[in-house]
């Protein structure tokens, strides 16, 4: 299995705008003809529904854990099919270069088991264990926003985006467990998924408009 240039984790919010994913997964693809690349999906609407039926039926922890990540595989499917040409992989002995790999994280996490289950972990720190099992160049979390700012975009007044930002000053942003999986060496980056020449700058560069995690 060849090094990963980058693991990238597409935000499962980037499924409610079809025409982002419509741009950002054939530009992966693309990318990826020249380098080893791994797609990680988020959860999106589909883990949504796994919380629904938690609430509902009072699943539990492993229960919900195992259904979100099924959640992902189905995130999966779709992320491979608007790339074209991807590779649906279940994990590292699938992995290959020359071409995008979109993993469908179930078979490999429920084999290994390596995370704890509760809700406070999510698709990133399940990205962020993928990228450190991989031994990545780095990590990309691609999600609805520009990176992290130093208030409130939204909540009036000037927002300035933060060029970096410590591994261990991210809560609100990724999950609770997600410092842990990271760890202390593995390079990481938040941007924006809605802007994808962002992401092919940082993948062929290492620098981009966004948010480094230091």
């Amino acid at each position: 299995m060849a090094i990963p240039e980058a693991v990238i984790k597409v935000g499962g919010n980037l499924s409610r705008r079809p025409a982002t994913l419509g741009r950002l997964m054939p530009a992966l693809a693309s990318l990826a003809r020249a380098r080893t690349l791994v797609v990680v999906p988020g959860g999106g609407r589909f883990a949504d529904e796994v919380r629904r039926a938690d609430r509902r039926f009072a699943l539990g922890n492993s229960p919900s854990h195992w259904m979100a990540i099924l959640a992902m595989d189905q995130y999966a499917y779709l992320l491979a099919h608007l790339a074209g040409g991807a590779a649906l992989v279940r994990g590292p002995e699938e992995i290959g270069g020359g071409r995008l790999n979109v993993l469908a994280p179930s078979s490999w996490l429920g084999r290994a088991d390596p995370l704890p289950h509760t809700w406070r972990v999510t698709s990133d720190s399940i990205a962020a264990w993928v990228a450190c099992r991989l031994r990545a160049k780095m990590l990309v979390l691609a999600k609805d926003v520009d990176g992290l700012f130093d208030r409130d975009p939204k909540g009036g007044g000037p927002a300035h985006l933060q060029p970096r930002v410590a591994r261990d000053r991210l809560r609100g942003v990724v999950d609770g467990h997600f410092a842990r999986a990271l760890g202390r060496r593995m390079p990481c980056w938040i941007v924006n998924g809605a802007r994808p020449e962002r992401l092919v700058a940082l993948i062929k560069t290492g620098k981009t408009h966004g948010t480094e995690v230091v």
